[in-house]
C-alpha cells in the first residue's frame, strides 16, 4: 500500500472556538469549511507547509471525547523561533525540553540541536495535546 495521511479528526466542544484557536493563534490556514445543514459541518485547518489537515466540526461522528487526542507531532526546523512565535500569538506552551543520550529531560534545546532530540508541547482550549518536535536545525 502506498498512501499519505492527509487528515487527522480533532474531537472538540465548539466548534468556532477551535477554529479561532487554529487559525488566529496557531496560524493553520483553512482549506475547507463546510456546513451543508444544521446537522453537519466539517472544518479542515493546516499548518503552512503540512500535506496533513487536521479536522473537527458537528455530525462527524467521533466517538472520543473533546479533549482526547493526544501527541500528535509537528515537526519544525527551529523549535526556538516556534514556540515564540506561538506564544505571541496567544498559545500557552510548555517550556523546551530535550533527551540526550541518557533519556531522561533536560531543559532547553538539545545542545547539538539533533534531529528528534528537542520538544514542547501546547494544547488546544478542549486539551488535545501537541507536540512541537525539531528536525533539520540549521544555524544561521
Amino acid at each position: 500500500m502506498n498512501g499519505k495521511i492527509e487528515l487527522i479528526l480533532l474531537p472538540v466542544e465548539d466548534v468556532d472556538r477551535a477554529k479561532a484557536f487554529y487559525v488566529e493563534r496557531c496560524g493553520f490556514e483553512v482549506i475547507v469549511d463546510h456546513a451543508p445543514n444544521e446537522s453537519f459541518r466539517i472544518v479542515q485547518c493546516q499548518p503552512p507547509g503540512s500535506a496533513c489537515a487536521v479536522g473537527f466540526g458537528v455530525g462527524i461522528q467521533l466517538e472520543t471525547p473533546p479533549g482526547s487526542v493526544r501527541g500528535i507531532h509537528v515537526m519544525v526546523t527551529d523549535i526556538v523561533e516556534a514556540r515564540d512565535e506561538l506564544i505571541e500569538r496567544g498559545v500557552e506552551v510548555e517550556p523546551i525540553v530535550n533527551f540526550g543520550a541518557d533519556g531522561v529531560a533536560h531543559d532547553g534545546p538539545h545542545p547539538d540541536r539533533s534531529d528528534y532530540g528537542s520538544f514542547a508541547s501546547f494544547r488546544d482550549p478542549d486539551g488535545n495535546s501537541w507536540l512541537l518536535q525539531e528536525r533539520g536545525y540549521r544555524a544561521a
